[in-house]
C-alpha cells in the first residue's frame, strides 16, 4: 500500500500545471505551490527556531488560532510557519501577521516531504483536525520533531477504522499525542491500540468566546437596523434561498434583514436583489444611502460576518440545505442568539449538540422555515431563552487551547 501510495502521489504532483488549467481554483492550488521551497529558504536562517501548524483549509486555520496565539505570546523567540492544503484557506489568510511565514504544503510526494523537513526542521509539528500525510509525519519522525494533533475528529467510516486501513494507521503511530474533540474519537483511537490521546474539546470555542470581547461595533450596521428586530443570514446558498426569499418579502416592518452570502460575485448578488421585493441596499452602495429606509442590507464583501452577527436577533446558516456543509454556527451562538439551519447536519457534531439542548432549529422547507422564524419574531421570551441556550453552549465548552498549550510548552521545553 505505501508504494501504491508513492506511486499516486508522484502521479498527482507531475500532473499539477495540468490540474491548474481545469478551473481557477486549481490555477490557485498549483501556482501557488511552485514558488514554497524558495520562500522557506528566503525566510528561515539557520539558527531559526520554527513552530509548525498545519491546515487544510479555512476553518481549520481558525481552529488553530487560539493555539497560535497562546503560542507566540508565550515563545516569542520562534517563528511560527502555517501551511495551507486548499487555496480557500491560503488565500485569505495569506496576509495575516498571526504567522511569520504563510506558504501552500508541498503535495506529499517523498521528496517534497524530505526537502521541507529539512529546510524548516521544526521544533515542533502541529496539524490542525486532520489532514495526516504519511510521507511529512515518516520525515518528521526521521528528525526527531514532535508531532501532535490537534482539536480531531474522528469518525467510524474513516480508513483508519478498516480492515483496509493499516496503511493510514501505521502512518498514525509517529504521532506523539492526539488532543480530540469527544469521547467518540477517543474511543474510535483506543480500539485500533492509541492510547496517547486526550479528550480536550474543540478550540473553536475558545476561538468564538473571544469575539464577545472584542469590538465589533459597524456604525453603517447600526444605522440600518435602527431599533429594528435583525435577521442574519450567514454564509447563504442559492437553496438557502429558496427556503427564506418568500418570507424576507412578506415579513413585517419591524423585522430587517443582513443577508451575507457565501459567493459574492456580482452575478449571484444580483440575481438575489431581484428575487427580493422588499427594500434592499447592498453594502458597495450604502455610501449617500438612508439606510434605515431599507429592510434588506446585502454584504457583497467579506470580514464583517463575526461582527455582524453581534447584531442579530436571530440567525439562519447556510450550508445545510444542500450538501455545500454547514458553515459555522458558533459564532452566532457566542452572542446568544437563536440559530437555523438547513437539514443536511449529520457531520456537524455542533450541531447536533446544540439541537438537543433546543438552541438551534433544522428546516427542511420554506414552510417550516416561516413557522419557526415567525414563532421566534413574535414571542421574545422565546427568542431570548433559545438564544441563551446558544451562549451557554459555547461558555460551557472552552478550555481546550489551555489544555493542549500546556502539553505544547512541555513539550517544547523538554526537547
Amino acid at each position: 500500500m505505501n508504494f501504491l501510495y508513492n506511486i499516486f502521489i508522484a502521479i498527482f504532483n507531475s500532473l499539477l500545471p495540468v490540474i491548474g488549467l481545469l478551473s481557477p481554483k486549481l490555477t490557485l492550488f498549483a501556482n501557488g505551490r511552485k514558488s514554497v521551497f524558495e520562500i522557506l529558504k528566503k525566510d528561515i536562517k539557520p539558527e531559526d527556531q520554527i513552530i509548525w501548524f498545519h491546515c487544510a483549509s479555512l476553518g481549520e486555520y481558525e481552529q488553530g488560532v487560539p493555539v497560535m496565539e497562546e503560542l507566540k505570546e508565550k515563545y516569542p523567540n520562534y517563528k511560527l510557519l502555517v501551511t495551507f492544503f486548499s487555496p480557500s484557506g491560503y488565500e485569505i489568510k495569506k496576509n495575516s501577521t498571526l504567522a511569520d511565514i504563510i506558504v501552500y504544503l508541498p503535495i506529499d510526494t517523498k521528496r517534497n516531504a524530505k526537502r521541507f523537513v529539512q529546510l524548516v526542521n521544526p521544533k515542533l509539528a502541529v496539524f490542525v483536525k486532520y489532514e495526516f500525510w504519511p510521507n511529512y509525519l515518516k520525515e518528521l519522525y526521521n528528525n526527531n520533531t514532535p508531532i501532535t494533533i490537534v482539536s480531531a475528529a474522528f469518525r467510524e467510516e474513516q480508513s483508519f477504522f478498516k480492515w483496509y486501513g493499516g496503511f493510514m494507521r501505521n502512518a498514525l503511530q509517529r504521532v506523539d499525542h492526539f488532543f480530540v474533540q469527544d469521547t467518540t474519537s477517543k474511543d474510535l483511537l483506543e480500539k485500533v491500540n492509541f492510547t496517547n490521546v486526550t479528550v480536550s474539546g474543540d478550540t473553536r470555542f475558545d476561538r468564538v468566546s473571544h469575539q464577545i470581547e472584542m469590538d465589533n461595533q459597524v456604525d453603517f450596521i447600526s444605522d440600518f437596523i435602527n431599533n429594528r428586530i435583525c435577521i442574519v443570514v450567514g454564509s447563504s446558498w442559492q437553496e438557502d434561498e429558496e427556503v427564506f426569499v418568500d418570507f424576507v418579502n412578506q415579513a413585517p416592518k419591524n423585522v430587517c434583514f443582513i443577508i451575507a452570502p457565501h459567493e459574492i460575485k456580482d452575478s449571484g448578488v444580483q440575481k438575489l436583489k431581484q428575487k427580493l421585493s422588499t427594500r434592499t441596499v447592498l453594502f458597495s452602495e450604502k455610501e449617500g444611502n438612508d439606510l434605515k429606509e431599507y429592510q434588506v442590507f446585502i454584504m457583497n464583501t467579506i470580514g464583517y460576518l463575526s461582527r455582524v452577527y453581534s447584531y442579530g436577533d436571530i440567525a439562519y446558516v447556510g450550508g445545510a440545505m444542500g450538501t455545500s456543509g454547514l458553515h459555522n454556527i458558533l459564532e452566532p451562538a457566542t452572542f446568544g442568539m437563536p440559530i437555523i439551519i438547513g437539514q443536511n447536519f449529520e457531520k456537524f457534531r455542533e450541531a447536533k449538540q446544540l439541537q438537543k439542548l433546543a438552541g438551534l432549529f433544522s428546516i427542511s422547507s420554506a414552510s417550516e422555515f416561516s413557522k419557526i422564524m415567525n414563532k421566534l419574531i413574535e414571542n421574545k421570551k422565546f427568542r431570548e431563552q433559545t438564544g441563551m441556550i446558544a451562549g451557554h453552549f459555547i461558555n460551557s465548552n472552552t478550555g481546550a487551547t489551555k489544555t493542549i498549550v500546556e502539553y505544547l510548552s512541555s513539550t517544547l521545553e523538554n526537547s
